[in-house]
């Protein structure tokens, strides 16, 4: 049985003679550095119908994974696989079965404080095994058989938690404590808990110590010593001297170490498949524990998230104190929002002044739908998902020096790529379509644009500065499932970062420029100021 912790139906999901190969390697002493990320990194994950291309750069996932998923244990940081973590965050499980597997394990761990310790503690146990056999250190070894038993006690160590910490659990932790008690039954097992009793009670001394006034030993003296006659690794003397003879008088010439490492090298190899198996399981420890150091550090900022509802594409749409996690990497703490609607196969514009939350938004809404689908917590207090085929987040601008067409074309072929690999019941999320031409053109794509994607059944948010176009289109309600939104103003007209229904009347272009410093009399004292530098720069010449 393989500890699979990602899906119900288990598997050994990375390539299991190659790190098999890899493993061996390693326990021999070979450089194995990063042996354990790079069998993590080509591991098959459940089959999804996501393709990452379309959103992970525009949602910044890699960013995301570094800094949101950290795991923090006993007030330090542990050094996480975050190639293979966003792998399974870009991939999200098409199955809701796997969703909902993951859920409840999620739900276990944080629901129960003696689940999630057992679970670090089950994690630093593999931590300290990678380290053993990557050699993490790079010092030499100078006894090579003693490292091997370091990595056998760990190996013990980590199957005992397996046995002993997760055999009450309900949900897919059980699969833990299943596969922790098969292994502690089976005869390998019963094989290295005796090497490792041999190495560390060979045998019982008995002792006389003298001890002067002084405190400082005077005598030493042994008294008798006691075998350890149960342990079948041990032999009686007689035994031990008649083997090496008989060896001796057949030609064989080698030592006691030499003996020791056949017997752990024998040892190793009867436990090597289970080894393999726990290369797979440190991933998926990282995958929840990194999920538990979002909710921690959200919470520190005063945050609350939640794992969602989950329910069909006609329901309402209800996310209750939404907030961008994307604010937390440089520090801010941001602005929940609640947004409601209808149903969530509609299609939104979003309109309002620039730095007033838009994108923001957008980018929550993003990683709301793949945290959700990966069985994730999600940045809010409490909300409804429904699951969708596929997300296309198209939020960044991206300008290439070699690019053929100008910013119409480019804007163009967005749209084009956009529909060539959008799939009916899909999330879609554009900032700023058609802004690339003069409006009364840019209006004739973005209404064809919309009339099409809601065929399709989409999930749809869209920004735009189109604020004539919009207040328009909801007048007419031409376009079924069209909602709009709006950013709220303050009473000195400043955004509060929530957002209500209508179309904004304005996107206070003016403040804007006021707040970064591009008024007429602002940009007058700059140039004033430059005509002075040169001025005063001649007279010196002069």
């Amino acid at each position: 049985m393989t500890p699979d912790l990602l899906q119900p139906a288990a598997a050994l999901r990375i390539d299991f003679e190659h790190t098999k190969f890899a493993v061996s390697l390693a326990f021999d002493g070979a450089v194995a550095g990063g042996m354990f990320s790079e069998a993590l990194d080509k591991a098959a994950l459940p089959r999804s119908t996501w393709e990452p291309s379309g959103f992970a750069n525009d949602l910044f996932v890699s960013r995301f994974v570094a800094q949101c998923l950290r795991v923090r244990i006993g007030g330090r940081e542990a050094t996480l696989s975050t190639r293979y973590l966003t792998r399974v965050l870009c991939q999200p499980p098409a199955e809701i079965a796997i969703v909902d597997y993951r859920r409840e394990i999620l739900a276990e761990l944080a629901a129960s404080s003696d689940a999630r310790r057992a679970f670090e503690k089950l994690y630093l146990a593999l931590c300290s095994l990678r380290s053993l056999l990557e050699n993490a250190g790079a010092g030499r070894v100078w006894d090579a058989n003693r490292r091997k038993l370091d990595i056998l006690t760990a190996l013990k160590q980590v199957f005992q938690l397996l046995a002993e910490q997760f055999s009450d659990c309900r949900s897919g932790l059980g699969c833990l404590g299943t596969f922790g008690a098969q292994v502690t039954a089976s005869e390998p097992y019963q094989a290295l808990s005796d090497l490792l009793n041999y190495d560390a009670h060979l045998a019982s001394l008995s002792v006389r110590v003298a001890v002067g006034a002084d405190g400082r030993i005077r005598g030493f003296e042994v008294l008798s010593v006691n075998e350890n006659s149960d342990n079948p690794f041990v032999n009686p003397v007689w035994r031990r001297w008649l083997s090496k003879i008989e060896l001796f008088l057949r030609g064989y010439r080698f030592g006691d170490g030499e003996v020791m490492a056949r017997l752990l090298d024998s040892v190793f190899t009867g436990l090597e498949v289970e080894l393999v198996a726990l290369v797979q399981l440190l991933g998926d420890c990282e995958f929840y524990l990194g999920a538990l150091g979002f909710r921690d550090q959200a919470e520190a900022a005063g945050l609350k998230v939640c794992l969602p509802k989950l329910v069909t594409a006609e329901s309402p749409r209800d996310l209750r104190s939404l907030f961008n996690p994307l604010l937390l990497l440089n520090g801010s703490v941001p602005v929940p929002c609640d947004l409601i609607g209808d149903r969530l196969t509609s299609t939104t514009l979003v309109t309002g002044p620039n730095s007033g939350g838009k994108t923001r938004l957008l980018q929550a809404l993003g990683l709301t739908q793949l945290l959700a689908q990966s069985g994730l917590f999600i940045p809010a207090r409490e909300g409804s998902v429904a699951l969708s085929s596929g997300l296309v987040a198209s939020l960044i601008e991206q300008v290439q020096a070699d690019q053929a067409e100008g910013r119409l074309g480019m804007e163009l072929l967005r749209i084009r790529a956009l529909f060539e690999s959008l799939p009916p019941g899909a999330m879609v999320l554009l900032d700023e379509l058609c802004s690339g031409t003069n409006p009364s053109e840019g209006e004739q794509i973005f209404e064809l644009v919309l009339t099409m994607l809601n065929r399709l059944g989409l999930q749809v948010f869209i920004t735009t500065h189109f604020l004539a176009f919009a207040a328009r289109l909801a007048g007419s309600a031409t376009i079924e499932r069209l909602n709009f939104l709006q950013v709220e103003l303050n009473a000195d007209r400043q955004p509060t970062y929530q957002f209500k229904a209508g179309v904004a009347q304005t996107s206070l272009a003016g403040h804007t420029a006021e707040r970064l410093g591009v008024t007429g009399d602002q940009l007058l004292k700059l140039v004033e100021a430059s005509l002075s530098k040169r001025s005063r720069l001649t007279s010196e010449k002069a």
